[in-house]
Protein backbone atom coordinates (compact mmCIF):
# COMPACT_ATOMS: atom_id res chain seq x y z
CA UNK A 1 0.00 0.00 0.00
CA UNK A 2 1.46 3.33 -1.03
CA UNK A 3 1.22 6.16 1.46
CA UNK A 4 1.03 8.81 -1.22
CA UNK A 5 -1.75 8.64 -3.79
CA UNK A 6 -1.53 12.15 -5.25
CA UNK A 7 -5.34 12.28 -5.27
CA UNK A 8 -5.34 15.03 -2.64
CA UNK A 9 -2.93 17.32 -4.43
CA UNK A 10 -5.71 19.74 -5.35
CA UNK A 11 -7.06 20.11 -1.82
CA UNK A 12 -9.70 17.39 -1.74
CA UNK A 13 -9.89 14.04 0.00
CA UNK A 14 -12.21 11.04 -0.11
CA UNK A 15 -14.63 10.08 2.63
CA UNK A 16 -15.34 6.45 3.43
CA UNK A 17 -17.72 5.69 0.59
CA UNK A 18 -15.74 7.58 -2.05
CA UNK A 19 -17.30 11.05 -1.93
CA UNK A 20 -14.63 13.72 -2.43
CA UNK A 21 -14.78 16.84 -0.26
CA UNK A 22 -12.44 19.78 0.39
CA UNK A 23 -9.78 19.07 3.01
CA UNK A 24 -11.17 21.95 5.06
CA UNK A 25 -14.68 20.39 5.19
CA UNK A 26 -16.15 20.20 8.72
CA UNK A 27 -16.18 16.40 8.47
CA UNK A 28 -12.44 16.33 7.74
CA UNK A 29 -11.77 18.86 10.53
CA UNK A 30 -13.77 16.64 12.90
CA UNK A 31 -12.02 13.35 12.29
CA UNK A 32 -8.65 15.08 11.82
CA UNK A 33 -8.97 16.57 15.28
CA UNK A 34 -9.90 13.14 16.68
CA UNK A 35 -6.69 11.84 15.06
CA UNK A 36 -4.74 14.69 16.69
CA UNK A 37 -6.34 13.81 20.02
CA UNK A 38 -5.33 10.18 19.58
CA UNK A 39 -1.71 11.26 19.13
CA UNK A 40 -1.80 13.38 22.30
CA UNK A 41 -3.26 10.46 24.23
CA UNK A 42 -0.37 8.34 22.93
CA UNK A 43 1.99 10.92 24.40
CA UNK A 44 0.25 10.67 27.79
CA UNK A 45 0.40 6.87 27.57
CA UNK A 46 4.16 7.03 26.90
CA UNK A 47 4.79 8.70 30.27
CA UNK A 48 5.80 6.90 33.45
CA UNK A 49 2.27 6.30 34.73
CA UNK A 50 0.37 3.43 36.30
CA UNK A 51 -0.11 0.47 33.92
CA UNK A 52 -3.86 0.53 34.54
CA UNK A 53 -4.06 4.07 33.12
CA UNK A 54 -1.99 2.95 30.12
CA UNK A 55 -4.39 0.07 29.51
CA UNK A 56 -7.40 2.40 29.66
CA UNK A 57 -5.65 4.85 27.32
CA UNK A 58 -5.00 2.07 24.79
CA UNK A 59 -8.70 1.22 24.95
CA UNK A 60 -9.52 4.90 24.40
CA UNK A 61 -7.16 5.10 21.43
CA UNK A 62 -8.90 2.09 19.90
CA UNK A 63 -12.31 3.74 20.43
CA UNK A 64 -11.04 6.97 18.87
CA UNK A 65 -10.28 5.08 15.66
CA UNK A 66 -13.92 3.99 15.73
CA UNK A 67 -15.03 7.60 16.30
CA UNK A 68 -12.83 8.71 13.40
CA UNK A 69 -14.28 6.03 11.12
CA UNK A 70 -17.84 7.10 11.97
CA UNK A 71 -16.98 10.73 11.30
CA UNK A 72 -15.19 9.84 8.03
CA UNK A 73 -18.19 7.99 6.59
CA UNK A 74 -20.34 9.77 4.02
CA UNK A 75 -23.86 9.51 5.52
CA UNK A 76 -25.38 9.25 2.04
CA UNK A 77 -23.26 6.18 1.35
CA UNK A 78 -23.32 4.64 4.84
CA UNK A 79 -25.79 1.94 3.78
CA UNK A 80 -24.88 -0.33 0.90
CA UNK A 81 -27.36 -1.39 -1.79
CA UNK A 82 -27.83 -4.73 -0.04
CA UNK A 83 -28.96 -2.88 3.11
CA UNK A 84 -25.81 -3.56 5.13
CA UNK A 85 -23.74 -0.84 6.74
CA UNK A 86 -20.64 0.19 4.82
CA UNK A 87 -18.78 0.64 8.12
CA UNK A 88 -18.71 -2.94 9.36
CA UNK A 89 -17.21 -2.34 12.82
CA UNK A 90 -18.54 -2.19 16.37
CA UNK A 91 -19.72 1.37 17.05
CA UNK A 92 -19.33 3.27 20.32
CA UNK A 93 -21.67 1.73 22.88
CA UNK A 94 -23.09 2.77 26.23
CA UNK A 95 -20.63 0.27 27.75
CA UNK A 96 -17.72 2.34 26.37
CA UNK A 97 -19.17 5.48 27.96
CA UNK A 98 -19.84 3.67 31.24
CA UNK A 99 -16.19 2.55 31.39
CA UNK A 100 -15.06 6.18 31.34
CA UNK A 101 -17.60 7.09 34.01
CA UNK A 102 -16.55 4.18 36.22
CA UNK A 103 -12.88 5.10 35.86
CA UNK A 104 -13.65 8.72 36.80
CA UNK A 105 -15.63 7.61 39.85
CA UNK A 106 -12.75 5.41 41.01
CA UNK A 107 -10.14 8.14 40.54
CA UNK A 108 -12.32 10.76 42.23
CA UNK A 109 -12.53 8.62 45.37
CA UNK A 110 -8.78 9.16 45.90
CA UNK A 111 -8.85 12.90 45.19
CA UNK A 112 -9.68 15.85 47.41
CA UNK A 113 -12.94 17.58 46.43
CA UNK A 114 -12.63 20.29 43.81
CA UNK A 115 -13.33 23.71 45.24
CA UNK A 116 -11.85 25.83 42.42
CA UNK A 117 -10.79 25.55 38.83
CA UNK A 118 -7.19 24.37 38.54
CA UNK A 119 -4.45 25.82 36.37
CA UNK A 120 -3.12 23.25 33.90
CA UNK A 121 0.43 22.21 34.72
CA UNK A 122 2.48 21.17 37.71
CA UNK A 123 4.24 18.30 35.95
CA UNK A 124 5.01 17.54 32.30
CA UNK A 125 2.82 14.41 32.34
CA UNK A 126 -0.11 16.37 33.77
CA UNK A 127 0.38 19.08 31.16
CA UNK A 128 0.28 16.50 28.35
CA UNK A 129 -3.00 15.23 29.79
CA UNK A 130 -4.47 18.75 29.88
CA UNK A 131 -3.43 19.31 26.27
CA UNK A 132 -5.21 16.08 25.32
CA UNK A 133 -8.28 17.28 27.24
CA UNK A 134 -8.42 20.59 25.36
CA UNK A 135 -7.94 18.88 21.98
CA UNK A 136 -10.77 16.54 22.98
CA UNK A 137 -13.01 19.54 23.68
CA UNK A 138 -12.17 20.94 20.24
CA UNK A 139 -12.95 17.58 18.64
CA UNK A 140 -16.26 17.56 20.50
CA UNK A 141 -17.13 21.08 19.30
CA UNK A 142 -16.34 20.19 15.70
CA UNK A 143 -18.23 16.89 15.90
CA UNK A 144 -21.19 18.71 17.44
CA UNK A 145 -21.22 21.19 14.55
CA UNK A 146 -21.03 18.30 12.08
CA UNK A 147 -23.81 16.47 13.89
CA UNK A 148 -26.05 19.54 13.46
CA UNK A 149 -25.49 19.33 9.69
CA UNK A 150 -25.35 15.57 9.20
CA UNK A 151 -26.37 13.56 12.29
CA UNK A 152 -24.49 10.43 13.30
CA UNK A 153 -24.75 7.93 16.19
CA UNK A 154 -25.48 9.79 19.44
CA UNK A 155 -23.02 7.66 21.44
CA UNK A 156 -20.16 9.02 19.33
CA UNK A 157 -20.72 12.58 20.52
CA UNK A 158 -21.46 11.46 24.09
CA UNK A 159 -18.17 9.52 24.12
CA UNK A 160 -16.17 12.61 23.18
CA UNK A 161 -17.93 14.61 25.89
CA UNK A 162 -17.25 12.00 28.54
CA UNK A 163 -13.68 11.52 27.35
CA UNK A 164 -12.82 15.18 27.96
CA UNK A 165 -14.19 14.79 31.50
CA UNK A 166 -12.14 11.63 31.94
CA UNK A 167 -8.96 13.39 30.80
CA UNK A 168 -9.57 16.20 33.31
CA UNK A 169 -10.00 13.73 36.17
CA UNK A 170 -6.97 11.76 34.96
CA UNK A 171 -4.91 14.97 34.98
CA UNK A 172 -5.96 15.59 38.59
CA UNK A 173 -5.21 11.98 39.54
CA UNK A 174 -1.80 12.14 37.87
CA UNK A 175 -1.07 15.34 39.80
CA UNK A 176 -1.96 13.46 42.97
CA UNK A 177 0.07 10.35 42.05
CA UNK A 178 3.12 12.39 40.99
CA UNK A 179 2.81 14.66 44.04
CA UNK A 180 2.67 17.66 41.71
CA UNK A 181 1.24 20.96 42.85
CA UNK A 182 -2.35 21.49 41.80
CA UNK A 183 -2.62 25.25 41.58
CA UNK A 184 -6.11 26.56 42.19
CA UNK A 185 -7.37 29.43 40.09
CA UNK A 186 -8.52 32.08 42.52
CA UNK A 187 -9.57 35.22 40.63
CA UNK A 188 -8.29 38.51 41.92
CA UNK A 189 -10.99 40.68 43.43
CA UNK A 190 -11.56 44.23 42.24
Amino acid sequence: MKIYTKTGDKGTTALFGGTRVPKHHIRIESYGTVDELNSHIGLVRDQHINQHYKDILINIQDKLFTVGAVLATDPEKAILKNGKERLNIEKITSKDIELLESEMDTMNEALPPMTHFVLPGGHQTVSFCHIARTVCRRAERLASALNDLEPFEANTLTYLNRLSDYLFVLARKLSHDLQADEVKWIPEKK
